[in-house]
């Protein structure tokens, strides 16, 4: 079983952050695996799984990361992963659901729901604000994970939410 790490960063976004820290890991010997980055406001959210060589621990990880200019202290995590091995939920994105329109309070949380209750696995999820000079329009993006019996029922239940509180909606499947 090969030795992972999570590294999360969370903080300012700077030039050089992402390609600092994959030249590091590189050097380090292991390999990226997974790995998400966001911008949020000013600041952004980066984090991903590393495995590392059979030489390499957990704390050489975070001693060469903290030592980038681009990272800093306080604003990174760094810690064992372990992976369970066994089949779990997919994370093979089977539908990416779209919705934009006006603020419309607990959006998400109807959408999260609905998708619960119908199986879904969220892979990804992004809701973004764009001002606007007459209003400010939300953007919200799922890419999901469900199975095709269930996939006919879940969608009809998010054209609901959207219908109903006269959102755009859109959808593809892969």
């Amino acid at each position: 079983m090969t030795e992972s790490t999570i590294v999360s960063y969370v903080g300012p976004n700077k030039p050089g952050l992402i390609s600092q820290t994959i030249d590091c890991l590189t050097k380090l010997g292991g390999n990226i695996g997974d790995l998400s980055f966001a911008t949020l406001g000013k600041g952004c959210e980066y984090t991903l799984i590393y495995e590392m060589s059979e030489e390499t621990k957990t704390s050489d990880v975070e001693k060469s990361l903290k030592a980038l200019d681009s990272l800093s202290g306080d604003d990174l995590i760094v810690r064992d992963f372990q992976r369970d091995e066994e089949k779990g939920p997919s994370k093979k994105v089977t539908h990416r659901i779209i919705f934009s329109g006006g603020d419309q309070k607990g959006l998400i949380s109807k959408i999260i729901s609905t998708l619960d209750d119908h199986g879904a696995l969220i892979v990804r999820m992004n809701a973004e604000k764009i001002e606007g000079k007459e209003s400010d329009q939300y953007i919200s993006r799922f890419s999901i994970s469900i199975r095709d019996e269930k996939a006919p029922a879940c969608l009809a239940a998010v054209v609901a939410i959207a219908s109903e509180l006269k959102l755009l909606f859109r959808y593809e499947t892969n």
